[in-house]
């Protein structure tokens, strides 16, 4: 920015910024735009505003003319040319040389801006992101008598302005000219062109013809000959056919065409209220939780942006949509949508669209609710937590993780009348198979939604109850050993015992199912949280945070390593009269049941279980020598 000659600008005097285009562009290329090809959206997005304009302007009168946009690139030059409704001499100074100024913006069409899809004054200058210099030949459609006007702009700031004769341009409308620097090649080349043209435009409803200046085909290059369409056929959405499975079908391949992928089903949407039409394809395999797509959304048939993520909620990954909407609102960038009520009410009713597509799923095509569980029962959860009506209709059919495998809630509920679930999935895999055993029903609410779901459940079915998991439901379907058995045991109990005091550990003789399983150790995080902090409170006595910890001390839970009689390991174990060899086995089952119980074992346990198997080993090798 220059500052004023102060000579010319006294003191108070109100001063006008000065603007670095170059700095400008370097700007707009970094921070606005994502790619120098926005350039080709920028003219396209011009070329139809005008179309746009030159409508309203002749609708009175009844024309029925159909106007399009060309366009035309050999490699030497870039060339886009409408018959929009033109400038005048007095548009130009006013609205290519004012960055900022858009006559979209202008008072004769303030009330109609929400027609156009550019509304910023500011997408001609991506031109100078491929170009050093542009040049604008137009004809004013609205003063009828009024010449040609020739404008051309430059890198540097500078620009021209003449007028020409009514023949440079006989018909109204407007050609923009960019002759490419040689850096730009990856974006102006015929065939990068053409491909831009039908990434922006392939929606677009004013006719889109593109020429490589060969005369023919297109060439090697791959692009098209003069008059070929950018456009040839409406959105699939906007077609008629002959009956709903060709619609269908239609809009399938549509999908897979545009995202790669053999959708799962086509959901059709559709509101009327913000002119927005389009598909949602359902993605026919899961997604990692929390990841989201992007979808593509289309502005009045520009194409807006592929990545926009933010047209649906976040549960509704399982989904990419294409979208084309008359009423949300651009970004000045052009390449996201403006958060505003609009957008938020738009959210909110392809949400629900999502919602009855799932109902009518539920109701009447058990087949492709299956395969649609299969992939995204998680995304289903989500959403089930927060809505009601899905939480009614879709909780019994979806998988959960139980000690009868992956089920349903509905099958499990069928056998197992009172539920229980634990809070991790560590717990739940420390005692699935004693559980099973047991025949007590367990879900695993370790998951992402699943233990608020599972409580859940006696809202669809009364008769079931749900219940937490603690340590004294399992005990309490162990059975107890004979009294003579306890009294033979009582020393090595009582052995292993003080082994196991480091992990603020109690040790108890019990007979369960599976026989195979030597012990069971039954802990869960809050209990060994608390034994952590019980312990730095005793480290920090005296303290600052000695007294604090001291303050929220309570009796910390202690873990219980449940050994199972049954088991001919635990029965060789009690009757060991070696103190050293009692203790040394109390440990190795303490780790083994630690392992199997698959959480990350602190570096005491890791030690432990380095140091039991090692002293075992050694009193194996002294007995055979």
């Amino acid at each position: 920015m220059t500052l004023p000659d102060t000579a010319t600008n006294p003191a108070g005097a109100d001063r006008t910024f000065q603007v670095d285009l170059r700095g400008l562009v370097d700007l707009l290329s970094h921070h606005l735009y994502s790619s120098p090809r926005v350039y080709l959206r920028e003219l396209l997005q011009n070329a139809v505003d005008a179309l746009t304009a030159r409508h309203r302007l002749d609708q009175p009168a009844g024309a029925a003319e159909a106007y399009g946009i060309r366009l035309y690139a050999d490699g030497s030059v870039v060339r886009v040319d409408d018959d929009g409704v033109g400038l005048t001499e007095a548009d130009v100074h006013t609205f290519l040389a004012t960055i900022g100024r858009s006559s979209k913006r202008a008072d004769r069409i303030a009330e109609q801006r929400a027609d156009f899809i550019g509304q910023f004054g500011i997408g001609l200058l991506s031109c100078f992101l491929v170009a050093d210099e542009i040049h604008v030949l137009s004809r004013s459609a609205r003063t009828p008598d009024a010449p040609a006007v020739e404008w051309r702009g430059r890198g540097d700031g500078s620009y021209t302005v003449r007028t020409l004769p009514a023949s440079a341009r006989p018909r109204p409308g407007t050609t923009v000219t960019l002759t490419p620097r040689a850096d730009a090649g990856e974006w102006t080349r015929p065939a990068q062109v053409h491909a831009l043209a039908r990434h922006f435009g392939s929606l677009l409803r004013h006719p889109v013809t593109f020429d490589d200046g060969t005369g023919g085909t297109g060439g090697p290059g791959g692009t098209a000959g003069p008059g070929a369409l950018v456009n040839p056929e409406p959105a699939p959405w906007a077609r008629t056919h002959p009956t709903p499975g060709a619609r269908s079908r239609a809009l399938a391949a549509y999908g897979e065409d545009v995202f790669g992928f053999t959708p799962l089903d086509t959901i059709e949407l559709d509101l009327p209220a913000v002119g927005l039409k389009g598909i949602a394809c359902v993605l026919p395999e899961a997604v990692p939780a929390g990841r989201r797509h992007g979808h593509r959304v289309h502005v009045k048939g520009m194409l807006l942006s592929e990545q926009a993520e933010e047209i649906l909620p976040e549960w509704a990954f399982f989904v990419r949509c294409v979208v084309d909407a008359e009423s949300l609102r651009p970004t000045a960038s052009r390449e996201s949508l403006y958060e505003d009520d609009t957008l938020a009410a738009v959210r909110e009713a392809l949400a629900e669209r999502l919602r009855a597509w799932i109902a009518r799923a539920a109701a009447s095509d058990p087949d492709l609710l299956g395969r649609f569980l299969q992939a995204h029962h998680l995304a289903v959860k989500s959403l089930a937590v927060h809505d009601d009506e899905i939480l009614r209709m879709l909780l019994p059919w979806l998988p959960f993780e139980t000690t009868d495998g992956h089920t349903t809630l509905d099958e499990f509920a069928r056998t197992h009348r009172t539920v229980l679930v634990t809070s991790s999935v560590e717990e739940f895999r420390q005692v699935a198979a004693i559980a099973s055993a047991a025949g007590l029903g367990v879900v695993n609410g370790g998951y992402t939604y699943d233990r608020s779901l599972v409580h859940r459940l006696p809202e669809i079915r009364p008769e079931v109850t749900v219940a937490d998991l603690d340590p004294a439901t399992l005990t309490a379907h162990l059975d107890p050993v004979d009294r003579d058995t306890e009294l033979a045991a009582a020393a090595y109990l009582a052995l292993a015992r003080d082994a196991l005091a480091l992990f603020d550990c109690d040790v108890a003789l019990r007979t369960f199912q599976p026989a195979t399983a030597p012990a069971l150790l039954l802990d869960n995080r809050e209990a060994r949280h608390e034994r952590t902090r019980s312990q730095l409170a005793r480290e920090q006595e005296g303290g600052l945070w000695g007294d604090i910890l001291g303050a929220l001390r309570h009796e910390a839970p202690r873990a219980q390593l449940i050994l199972n009689q049954l088991n001919p390991l635990v029965r060789a174990a009690v009757t060991i009269d070696e103190p050293e060899l009692a203790r040394t086995s109390a440990e190795a089952l303490y780790g083994q049941a630690a392992m199997l119980s698959r959480r990350p074992l602190r570096p005491s346990e890791s030690s432990l279980i380095n140091r039991s198997f090692l002293d075992l080993l050694a009193h194996a090798l002294r007995k055979d020598s």
